[in-house]
């Protein structure tokens, strides 16, 4: 079992919020075996000098789509699914180098997927560790139905384009047989459209998706299986209907209100803002091909952003990282923690990306935290991220090394 002790290090504890200076860290396999503030000896292990740069464990997106290689979504519908994962291996590559160890992929990206960066094939695979959900279950119009206007609606399943990362399925039998289906084609995951969006061209925002007894039957076929449900929402309206159903994962919800993020808390569900977004879209999305119908609803969500922030703090509703780009913007992923910053605090901002992820991915005590026993995925970062987030933004220029259970994914140190 390989050894690789990390010496000179000043060490990240995302819980304290605390730098544990002049640190030493020893990793056994794909775990971290011991940290301390004395020397640690080891004649076998590979030796890393920090020279004072900070430890801290990988961070969490938990909404992302790793084989959405173009903006206009609209242009992958066909496209074989062998394409879409060769075009998905540069995404998953800049992720991890930018220090992303786990993503929650929110429809597109599938257990194959999945298999194929566990294994590695050979190091011709490079990314961060994958939870996926398959497609995403959508009614027909919702946010996952792609098909052009047209005096005659083209059936679901007639052969015509359609996309890989959504799946149109209505009704209660229906859609218990979608989830069941999903789940034994090894999706960790359920992800719902309970509202209208911004890259689909026939629904306004404020549409609501899956009906109440749709979203129940869709909760209770994931829940027997311990599977998690997280709805794409905007409104209150279409929040408050998911949250009352059992939906604990809420994307985006831009247009959250104060009572609804109450009951939020209340029913201890989690939001994933993903402001990020955006941003991107309301500056190069026309350029990059988004539809013009999509385009006209971007400024109502993005204008709304920060102030959704304030609401979900204010009522005490756990927020983990999401960036959900699109395309040409994937290397803006790092650039949600400095928007973030603008209502959190730092400190805060990184548990969004370590800690809260770990947990809504029922990962805590293995993932998000540099602690014994835990999983060795780890950063080494020029600068303290609790000081200045911009050490963690690029394309990993200032993070030297990025470990991930243990294996050296990046090393820019001796």
């Amino acid at each position: 079992m390989s050894l690789i002790l990390f010496k000179n290090v000043h060490v990240l504890d995302v819980r304290r919020g605390a730098l544990l200076e002049g640190h030493a860290v020893l990793v056994e396999g794909d775990a971290i075996r011991e940290i301390s503030d004395k020397p640690i000896t080891s004649a076998s292990a590979r030796v890393i000098d920090g020279a004072g740069r900070t430890l801290m464990p990988g961070l969490i997106d938990c909404h992302v789509h790793v084989t959405f290689s173009q903006t206009n979504l609209g242009l992958l519908a066909g496209t074989p699914n062998t394409t879409l994962a060769y075009r998905a291996l540069p995404i998953l590559r800049g992720m991890l180098r930018r220090g992303f160890t786990t993503v929650r992929d929110c429809g597109g990206a599938d257990w194959a997927l999945k298999q194929a960066v566990e294994d590695g094939m050979e190091g011709t695979v490079v990314g961060p560790r994958l939870s996926v959900s398959g497609p995403a279950l959508s009614p027909t119009g919702g946010h996952g139905d792609f098909r052009p206007r047209s005096d005659r609606l083209l059936p679901v399943g007639c052969g015509c384009p359609r996309l890989a990362s959504t799946r149109v399925v209505d009704g209660v039998d229906a859609v218990r047989g979608a989830v069941r289906e999903l789940l034994q084609m090894g999706a960790d995951h359920i992800k719902i459209m309970s509202s209208g969006g911004v890259a689909s061209p026939t629904d306004p925002i404020d549409a609501m998706g899956y009906s109440v007894d749709e979203t129940r039957a869709i909760v209770d076929e994931a829940g027997a299986r311990h599977a998690m449900v997280l709805a794409h929402a905007y409104t209150p309206a279409a929040i408050r209907r998911a949250v009352e159903c059992g939906v604990r994962s809420i994307e985006h919800g831009n247009l959250i209100d104060a009572p609804t993020a109450a009951l939020m808390s209340e029913r201890g569900a989690y939001a994933v803002p993903t402001l990020i977004t955006y941003e991107a879209l309301a500056r190069d999305g026309a350029r990059l091909g988004l539809g013009p119908e999509s385009v006209a609803k971007i400024e109502r969500v993005r204008a709304a952003g920060l102030r959704s922030l304030e609401i979900f703090k204010a009522a005490g509703v756990k927020m983990a990282l999401g960036t959900d780009l699109l395309g040409a913007s994937h290397p803006l992923q790092s650039e949600e923690l400095v928007i973030r910053a603008q209502v959190q605090s730092n400190l805060e901002v990184l548990q969004s990306a370590t800690l809260i992820g770990a947990e809504l991915l029922g990962q805590s005590g293995q993932i998000g935290e540099a602690t014994p026993g835990a999983r060795a995925d780890l950063l080494l970062v020029d600068g303290n991220p609790l000081q200045h987030l911009a050490c963690l933004t690029g394309q990993g220029e200032r993070i030297a090394v990025v470990m991930q259970g243990g294996q050296l994914r990046f090393n820019q140190l001796p």
